[in-house]
């Protein structure tokens, strides 16, 4: 008997766009597969051909709106959560909801899952990822987190000016502004164009100067160092996506190769410690060298994307490096469910 346990619901979505994912049966007919949650149809493609590469099955589950038998079996195979903090701004506000749930039910049940409960939370919340990176011993931002907006002037006096405004659940540079003065920002909490955050939490940050107009995204699969990428903040502002779908035309490239940063190196290192001591098996971190000589992690993005031009100088690109991963983890899944006596159809 097969019991629809995920369900995307059927038609549009609130905004009227198509949705991507017929039911999910608990029992599904055929192999076990990845499952990917994700609030994005955009970025998919360049995972959609690496899996496809490397022979791995992968199933789509739009994480709009969901729902879970929480008393039958979720789908068999390795669910890999894709949540990103910037999804209620692209007509999924209840994303993180459905990733909590989902990976929730998924680990209650014995699925393997990869980025699962804890990273989705880790992802929305730069509280969470700052508080785990000084916790780790890294050099992080002096950060003041405010809840509501009437704090916001009052906590602001705490930092030297000019200094930086940023959204809890961030993503895209959301509310990523800089002040010069304090009057500028007493000024934009008063007024009509002060930005909500998603949940309610504004971060006020110290703006580091960085030596060279760029920062740099270390890049880990499977607990793993693939690589670490420049990234080229000449051109301003602090969206600095690095998908296939944000790409725009340049006359330098934005995003290149870092090879002289190596899995050997100590900051690497602790990375990698950190990273695995939070459950986090597929991420990106960010930070840069600032001029008074620190070195300075400020993101953990459980949700990375790749830029095709440093994937295509990769001897293996990352894409491709976490079919492989996911698709190891399947094959023990299907073992363990061999030698249990459980079948796929």
């Amino acid at each position: 008997m097969s019991i629809a346990s995920v369900r995307v619901l059927p038609a549009l979505g609130p905004t009227g766009r198509p949705r991507t994912m017929p039911p999910v049966p608990a029992e599904p007919v055929g192999e076990p597969a990845v499952h990917v949650l994700h609030d994005n149809p955009d970025w998919l493609p360049p995972f959609r051909r690496a899996f496809e590469a490397e022979g791995v099955p992968l199933v789509e589950v739009l994480l709009d709106e969901v729902t879970l038998d929480l008393d039958a079996e979720p789908p068999r195979g390795v669910i890999w959560s894709r949540l990103s903090a910037s999804s209620h701004t692209r007509d999924a506000p209840l994303a993180k909801d459905a990733a909590r749930s989902f990976t929730a039910w998924a680990e209650s049940w014995g699925r393997r899952v990869v980025n699962g409960q804890r990273v989705a939370d880790l992802e929305v919340s730069k509280v969470l990822q700052h508080a785990a990176l000084r916790r780790a011993g890294i050099d992080v931002p002096r950060t003041l987190a405010v809840v509501g907006r009437e704090g916001l002037v009052e906590a602001s006096r705490g930092l030297e000016a000019p200094f930086l405004t940023k959204h809890n659940q961030g993503g895209k540079g959301l509310g990523v502004r800089r002040f010069d003065d304090h009057d500028a920002f007493r000024a934009y909490v008063e007024g009509a164009e002060f930005e909500d955050a998603a949940d309610g939490i504004t971060l006020l940050q110290e703006l580091l100067i960085a030596t060279e107009p760029a920062i740099t995204r270390a890049e880990f699969v499977g607990g793993e160092f693939v690589c670490a990428v420049r990234v080229d903040t000449s051109q301003g502002g602090f969206e600095l996506c690095p998908a296939e779908a944000c790409a725009a035309p340049s006359a330098e490239p934005m995003f290149r190769l870092r090879p002289e940063v190596t899995a050997e190196d100590p900051l690497i290192r602790r990375f990698t410690s950190l990273l695995a001591d939070l459950g986090v098996e597929i991420a990106g971190v960010e930070y840069m060298t600032t001029v008074d000589g620190r070195t300075v992690a400020y993101d953990i993005n459980t949700n990375t994307n790749y830029n095709p031009e440093v994937e295509a100088a990769l001897e293996v690109s990352a894409a491709r490096r976490i079919a492989r991963y996911l698709g190891a983890l399947l094959r023990e899944e299907r073992s363990r469910d061999a030698a249990h006596g459980r079948s796929a159809s």
